[in-house]
């Protein structure tokens, strides 16, 4: 990891952190007031639509390596072209935006997309890591952004906000306390189908997209049937087997299965069905029950 990248205390209001994340903090090495937009001043234009201005930035970096149909992203031609350096003054806007200004849960929901891609993308590029993301310690905790004045790191955008404050699955109990003010923006009801949506930056991640408010649903469920019908889940009928992308395994209870895919897989399956062609579809729901499940090896390289 080449640098750290700090907020001064007036950019940012306190907000309670439950322990067990403040000790995952703490092993990982990860302060309270480190993210990536507080290092530059914000665009004087930003004071209109931020969503719609995210979404143009992202739009902007197809050309200079972001590949949407594959979901690669070429790291070092992005960080050596311009318009990352454009995108930090947007990034930088950030920290005096409302999300309570989003009405609509579309459009609540494709913003927090948007933003755990760009600062995903943001954080590979700031902290300079060309292998894996695993290599940049605590990363999913230590990438990220100030905004409305508050921190939110990539796992707090993940499970507090896009995951309607469930927890993580190995740190147990909600992701917000009671008392946190980023509570308010976590989405009510869950959407399995943002786990196709959300970008890892590993190679067995979902690939990337720009996700819009007014088309939301349909570009979800393509996100989903992309995902699962791509590699995401590999059946086999001969063998009575099918192979679940980890993913399955770790958000197990969003999908109505149980912690880590313990005990029946049937509503899981089940869940995953409905994006299968027709043939695979039947196959699937009518042998829910006596399916043998395994799961996928999780390649952590970066997604080039």
């Amino acid at each position: 990891m080449a640098q750290a990248f700090f907020c001064a205390a007036s950019e940012l209001r306190p907000s309670p952190i439950r322990l067990p994340m403040r000790l995952y903090m703490r092993v990982g090495k990860v302060r309270r007031d480190e993210a990536l937009n507080c290092d530059c001043a914000p665009a004087a234009d930003a004071s209109g639509d931020i969503a719609a201005a995210l979404k143009s930035a992202m739009n902007s970096w197809r050309a200079a390596g972001l590949n949407l149909e594959t979901g690669r992203v070429d790291y070092e031609r992005l960080a050596s072209s311009r318009r990352i350096e454009a995108y930090r003054p947007l990034a930088a806007a950030l920290r005096d935006f409302d999300p309570g200004s989003l009405v609509s849960v579309a459009e609540r929901a494709a913003f927090w997309i948007n933003i755990y891609n760009a600062l995903l993308i943001h954080g590979v590029l700031a902290y300079r890591e060309r292998r894996s993301l695993l290599k940049i310690r605590g990363a999913f905790e230590r990438i990220a952004y100030v905004i409305g004045g508050y921190r939110y790191s990539l796992d707090d955008i993940e499970h507090g906000v896009l995951r309607g404050n469930r927890a993580h699955f190995l740190i147990p109990g909600p992701r917000f306390s009671r008392e946190d003010p980023r509570r308010q923006h976590a989405l009510v009801q869950v959407d399995p189908r943002i786990h196709f949506a959300l970008v890892c930056g590993a190679s067995s991640c979902p690939p990337i997209g720009i996700y819009q408010a007014a088309n939301l649903d349909q570009q979800l469920d393509l996100a989903a049937r992309n995902f699962i019908n791509q590699g995401g889940v590999e059946l086999n009928r001969d063998t009575g087997t099918v192979a679940l992308s980890r993913i399955f395994q770790w958000y197990s209870p969003d999908f109505g299965g149980r912690w880590m895919g313990l005990g029946s897989r049937a509503s899981v399956l089940q869940y995953i069905a409905r994006f299968l062609a027709a043939e695979e579809r039947d196959y699937v729901l009518a042998h829910a029950g006596s399916l043998r499940v395994s799961y996928q090896h999780y390649d952590w390289a970066l997604n080039v």
